[in-house]
């Protein structure tokens, strides 16, 4: 794939087909559509256990950082996800309803709020956890030696740069049992 220059000079610019990208961006567009299509399939098998439950997406993201850090604040949650309060209220009081979630108070700050997974959501949560991995495994399996660390490495640098020590220090502080990988 050719390298994109993304600072050029007036004089440097490059001709732009109709779709406004550089001929040699166009490659791009593939690995876009690549991302769409390799997102759906990814959340699909646990959209499909989440759909008769009446829950979606939001639902499955908070019990999973939920049973990956259990007893995580609210306002911890709120940064990972980057969602508003009223957004993730919503859904967290689903989860709590119906016993997936438990929301206790601080000890030290009665205010706070932690959040810890019910048996009944670190069963789901696990559930998600081996199709996930599953898949996973599978496509690295198919893309030979080396690809779960070129895979990783990729991951980590579609992260904005400035996220991404906060992204590393979070998935290396995930609960023990939730960090195992799979066989």
């Amino acid at each position: 794939m050719a390298d994109i220059n993304p600072i050029l000079s007036d004089t440097e610019a490059p001709e732009r087909e109709p779709n406004g990208l550089a001929p040699e961006a166009e490659p791009l567009v593939e690995l876009i559509e690549l991302f769409f299509f390799a997102y759906r399939d990814f959340v699909g098998d646990p959209d499909a256990i989440l759909a008769p439950l009446g829950f979606g997406r939001a639902h499955h993201r908070v019990l999973h950082f939920v049973n990956r850090h259990p007893g995580m604040r609210v306002t911890d949650l709120l940064d990972i996800l980057r969602i508003t309060k009223q957004s993730l209220g919503r859904v967290l009081r689903e989860l709590v309803d119906e016993g997936f979630v438990e929301s206790r108070a601080g000890a030290s700050d009665r205010r706070q709020r932690l959040l810890f997974p019910t048996l009944k959501g670190q069963a789901l949560a696990r559930e998600f956890i081996a199709l996930q991995s599953q898949r996973i495994a599978l496509a690295l399996q198919e893309c030979g030696p080396g690809a779960s660390e070129a895979a990783q490495r990729f991951l980590v640098a579609m992260i904005d740069p400035e996220d991404r020590a906060e992204v590393e220090r979070l998935i290396q502080r995930a609960a023990p049992t939730a960090r195992a990988r799979p066989a």
